[in-house]
């Protein structure tokens, strides 16, 4: 991405994808990798690719920065590989509407059958079935943050009863936001289950047999967090048994391998992650960077800091 930096010092970034108007006229710019050395000792913003970032972050050891601008929201596993030093921060802004909008999308395909009309009429079939509606059915969003509010945002005008679930429970103008101890009450009572946590030691195979069994049976389960939220040889038991249905933008492995039973299974929607991977991304991302720009050039504190090394 097209580096910054403020008048005498420069900042970094990893490809072209970011567009130059995201710089002001007075920050120097210029392309680093992240695959070697850094060209320069001293950068002031550097911003790494969006995918497979972490394992470059270990090329910043020994450059001096202030910011590190992920280009991502998650940043699970960062903390180990980001050399002392650093400040890092997260793309809170920029993945939260699309990634909505593919939650959405895998419910009403997952709940009207999209999938299997794409089968039969590739095989020349006219096959008309009466499913699930998305109206009047019940989604608890485990995971309230801000890609859970954007969901729960589009969700409503389909008429839906959204029950959110945070690490806490709380109020807000909307009514209950029940604390995450509250799920064995809460699945049974779901019809379809939404997980957008961050992973972390305690969100690693939340979504474990207990969990799933927990589910009430046809119930959907969509995740777009992380694949290691959710322990994929339970949840392929339940999917056999053809016991629950599975939309995931995530997996673990990640990316999914060539032939994994995931593939096969008629009740599991699968996208390669690209929940935030849309034409809002790259504008949104240029915002936030020129915005961490301003904000650096007029000694103010960054955004959407998540980790200090």
């Amino acid at each position: 991405m097209p580096g910054s930096t403020l008048k005498d010092a420069v900042g970094a970034v990893s490809n072209s994808a970011v567009p130059n108007n995201a710089v002001p006229d007075n920050v120097e710019f210029v392309t680093w990798d992240m695959t070697g050395p850094a060209p320069v000792d001293t950068i002031d913003i550097v911003v790494p690719p969006y995918m497979g970032a972490s394992d470059k972050l270990v090329n910043l050891a020994g450059v001096t920065t202030r910011l590190v601008q992920s280009q991502s929201i998650g940043y699970d596993g960062v903390e180990r590989v980001l050399p002392p030093g650093h400040v890092y921060a997260n793309a809170a802004t920029v993945h939260e509407t699309s990634t909505a909008e593919l939650t959405v999308a895998l419910i009403l395909a997952s709940q009207r059958g999209i999938p299997n009309f794409v089968r039969a009429a590739e095989q020349g079939h006219w096959a008309p079935e009466r499913l699930q509606s998305l109206a009047d059915r019940t989604v608890l969003i485990v995971g309230y943050g801000g890609v859970g509010k954007a969901v729960e945002q589009r969700l409503l005008p389909f008429e839906t009863d959204v029950v959110r679930v945070a690490s806490a429970a709380r109020d807000d103008d909307r009514g209950r936001i029940h604390g995450i101890d509250e799920l064995p009450a809460l699945l049974p009572t779901a019809d379809i289950v939404v997980i957008g946590v961050p992973l972390n030691e305690s969100t690693t195979h939340l979504v474990d047999d207990r969990f799933l069994s927990l589910m009430s049976d046809d119930a959907l389960l969509v995740n777009i967090a992380r694949g290691g939220v959710v322990d994929t040889d339970a949840m392929l038991d339940h999917a056999h048994r053809g016991r629950l249905r599975f939309a995931l933008d995530v997996t673990d492995p990640e990316p999914l391998p060539d032939g994994h039973p995931l593939f096969a299974l008629p009740n599991v929607l699968i996208s390669p992650h690209v929940g935030g991977a849309s034409t809002a991304m790259m504008p949104r991302m240029a915002r936030l960077l020129r915005r961490q720009i301003d904000r650096m050039l007029a000694g103010e504190e960054p955004l959407n800091v998540v980790l200090r090394s």
